[in-house]
């Protein structure tokens, strides 16, 4: 796995050991980032599940302004660390150890622009975030909500609670949601 584009192009990133994270491919996050490739720069990006971090990296690495890592394991956390050390881009990550829904207090910003989750499949922990940030304020008209799921994940809910579907994207194995608010 490594930077795809940007300032630490080519770099090589480490994954946590186990089988507790499932890192996006590198054709994955290729594909992600040049559908995003308008939005990122000077935006403040947000990575729940984080992982590894090489999404909320990979928004850094293309002039992301700031990004917020969102991660419970101890490992995966220290995996994040090492990884924007390396990448020189820890002076714009913040780091936070906590449960997604949680955290999400803990984003102090007038607004978000991009908000990427990739959470534990069929685990319902989607529906859990977003019942969560649709009232949060710093979820903006303009804030683009990215989920990866499960090719039979459902979303029929997303209405309900405020939200609707931009654009779907599927792969072989997974998908993204291209989600805003309704308004």
């Amino acid at each position: 796995m490594r930077v795809i584009a940007g300032t630490a192009r080519s770099l090589p990133l480490k994954t946590p050991e186990g089988l507790d994270t499932r890192p996006t491919t590198d054709r994955i996050k290729e594909t992600l980032f040049n559908i995003l490739q308008g939005d990122v720069q000077g935006s403040v990006f947000v990575d729940l599940f984080s992982g590894s971090g090489a999404i909320g990296i990979e928004a850094l690495s293309r002039g992301a302004r700031k990004a917020y890592f969102v991660e419970t394991a101890s490992r995966a956390l220290d995996c994040i660390q090492q990884n924007l050390t390396f990448t020189k881009l820890q002076n714009r990550a913040i780091l936070i150890k906590q449960e997604a829904c949680s955290a999400l207090s803990s984003i102090v910003e007038e607004a978000v622009d991009i908000i990427f989750m990739d959470p534990p499949y069929d685990k319902g922990h989607e529906k859990s975030v977003l019942a969560v940030l649709q009232n949060k304020a710093y979820v903006t008209k303009d804030t683009l909500i990215i989920i990866e799921a499960s090719l039979d994940t459902d979303f029929s809910w997303l209405e309900e609670l405020g939200f609707l579907l931009e654009k779907e994207k599927r792969y072989k194995t997974n998908k993204h949601m291209f989600i805003r608010k309704a308004w």
